[in-house]
């Protein structure tokens, strides 16, 4: 041992070194992995020297490599938001460390409430919030939901307040109290309150902001109760599936993953989202003028100087698109079509039941009626899908090769490296009936299409008593299935130009068993930049207050270039060491030989 039995100045340096490698080593790991290396354990003799250090200094990388993995945490897989929200049984309120978050959606129809919560930022600029929807006791989801929608009070917008309260009750009575001062809540009001004029909206936001911090104590303030656009809409149902599908996971900058593009089409309006190119070319400085309106660039990292997360995203609303409207627009051009030409002509088609109007989207031997403004027109199906589809292309409104009247500009698909999602009516058109859901292919889908169409009208309504179709089909279903089928293939490939062959588009309506909505990608998407915040503004009679401390973790620090660093150190002190036991190695040896001159010189002064 070489304290105790050398005690020369080589062996006092080199133990010293050994030490100091020590200490550097270890001050770069976290207090409770701290250890001790016992000088006493460690030899002079040169070789079970390098040896040891070595040991060590490996064990200490590895150490490093270790810690460096639990910190960041491995890549999520896809899925992992719900497949971690299922496995727990319920919400660990108790957890000091979650924080939670609420969205208001406040459509057409009613409005929902939906409780999120997450826990602290693990530090890493390459990971987002992970942002999970919160549940009860019985295992099922925080959500709850009245009727009707928020817009009826466009009269009486001093009740919008008692209006939500059962939803904002409902929220606090499951996010923990002593977190409701630091629980962001977030009012969005979609297509119904769109409808109304800018001053009825403005009166219910203002009864909203003024009232609902009288009664309770949620981090809620004027930015945060708002009416969203149909672009705003679009961009946070796109962030949704790509963070339920984990596509915002990457290593780095330079290994993003490829996002998913949506369709949805509702039954007034559709929308689509894809993330483009941060290059793109126009062909004219009009077309670029309208390219910015329909393209979204935003920073969903959790560090605004980090740009990992920045997204380019195209986004547009179709209003009238969706299927029950346009169905609707179709009927509307039949009578004034027929109403016209019976005016000039002494032939009376559609007017009379025995004179019916044969329409080529309604199933033979279907009869129907429509009524507007007195008028009724009587329809006979004729199920013809191919004529279907002619007369339903020019609903389209497709101007130079674009989508809508207006010539909407529409950023380029890369269709050989793209994948897309459709939800609602391209869910419903090819499962309910057709069962064709999920994977898409417009072969298939086009000839169960045309079969559909030309069965008759008996024969359809014998299957569905039979429940030979899906739970969710209904007489109506049934009905208007040719017409909204041919709508959905010409909307996908005469509208957004796609290829018959395109084998990337899924119709869905869950995503692994949960419905993905667009009030998670609103939650994610507000509370992007909240781990970087140290003070909030709360509501207008609040002093500022210190917000979110749970979310500024020490592990900010502990990055990649620490630990670069921390290996740098140490392969600098091996260097050092290494060239010093080289010194010393070369001084020994020169006083050997010196020694073995002088033995010589006297060995030879002592022969006769």
């Amino acid at each position: 041992m070489c304290l105790l039995i050398d005690h020369t100045p080589q062996c006092l340096d080199q133990l010293f070194i050994v030490f100091l490698l020590h200490r550097i080593t270890f001050s770069c790991l976290p207090g409770s992995w701290y250890c001790s290396v016992s000088l006493l354990s460690l030899g002079c003799a040169p070789r079970q020297r390098v040896l040891l250090l070595l040991l060590f200094v490996t064990s200490a990388l590895l150490l490093l490599g270790n810690y460096q993995r639990q910190l960041w945490g491995p890549k999520r897989q896809p899925g992992a938001y719900l497949s971690i929200a299922e496995s727990m049984e319920a919400t660990d309120v108790l957890n000091p460390t979650l924080n939670y978050g609420i969205v208001v959606d406040c459509g057409s129809s009613g409005s929902r409430v939906f409780v999120y919560y997450w826990p602290p930022h693990n530090g890493n600029p390459h990971t987002l919030l992970d942002i999970r929807q919160m549940k009860a006791h019985d295992h099922k989801p925080v959500v709850k939901k009245i009727k009707p929608g928020i817009s009826t009070l466009a009269k009486t917008p001093l009740q919008a307040s008692d209006y939500l309260q059962p939803l904002l009750s409902f929220a606090a009575a499951h996010v923990p109290q002593s977190k409701h001062k630091e629980t962001p809540l977030y009012i969005l009001c979609t297509a119904g309150m769109r409808l109304l004029s800018e001053s009825q909206q403005a009166a219910i936001l203002e009864d909203l902001v003024t009232d609902v911090p009288l009664e309770f104590d949620f981090l809620f303030s004027r930015s945060h109760a708002e009416v969203i656009s149909g672009k705003q809409e679009g961009v946070y149902a796109w962030i949704g599936i790509n963070f339920v599908l984990g596509r915002f996971d990457h290593a780095d900058e330079g290994d993003r993953r490829r996002t998913v593009g949506i369709i949805d089409m509702g039954g007034a309006s559709m929308q689509i989202a894809y993330e483009v190119p941060s290059a793109i070319t126009f062909s004219s400085p009009q077309e670029e003028e309208v390219g910015k309106s329909v393209l979204a660039e935003f920073n969903l990292g959790c560090d605004v100087e980090h740009t990992q997360h920045i997204y380019r995203v195209y986004v547009t609303t179709f209003l009238g698109f969706g299927g029950n409207m346009a169905r609707q627009r179709y009927e509307d051009q039949l009578i004034n079509n027929t109403l016209a030409k019976n005016r000039f002509l002494t032939m009376q088609t559609g007017l009379s039941e025995d004179k019916p109007y044969l329409d080529p989207c309604l199933p033979p031997d279907l009869s129907d009626t429509v009524v507007r403004d007195n008028h009724t027109l009587y329809l006979r199906g004729q199920g013809d899908w191919t004529r279907c589809q002619e007369v339903v292309r020019p609903f389209l409104g497709l101007h130079n090769g674009t989508m809508s009247p207006g010539g909407v500009y529409q950023a380029p698909i890369n269709f050989s490296n793209s994948e897309f999602y459709g939800f609602s009516e391209f869910f419903y058109c090819t499962e309910d009936v057709l069962r064709l859901g999920g994977q898409y292919n417009s072969e298939k889908y086009f000839k169960a299409a045309a079969d559909y169409c030309s069965t008759k009208w008996t024969t359809l309504k014998q299957r569905l008593e039979n429940k030979l179709f899906s739970q969710h089909a209904d007489v109506n279903r049934v009905k208007y299935q040719c017409f909204k089928s041919a709508w959905m293939y010409e909307v996908l490939h005469s509208g957004f130009r796609f290829p018959t062959d395109y084998p990337s588009l899924k119709t869905a309506q869950l995503v692994y068993d949960k419905e993905v909505q667009w009030t998670l990608g609103a939650i994610l998407f507000k509370t992007r930049f909240l781990p970087l915040r140290l003070t909030c503004r709360c509501q207008h009679h609040c002093q500022t207050r210190v917000s979110h401390p749970s979310w500024l973790r020490s592990s900010f620090v502990y990055n990649h270039h620490l630990f670069s660093l921390c290996i740098l150190v140490v392969l600098l002190a091996i260097l050092l060491y290494i060239l010093r036991l080289r010194r010393i190695h070369q001084r020994e040896q020169r006083q050997v030989e010196a020694l073995n001159l002088l033995w010589a010189e006297e060995g030879e002064a002592l022969l006769p």
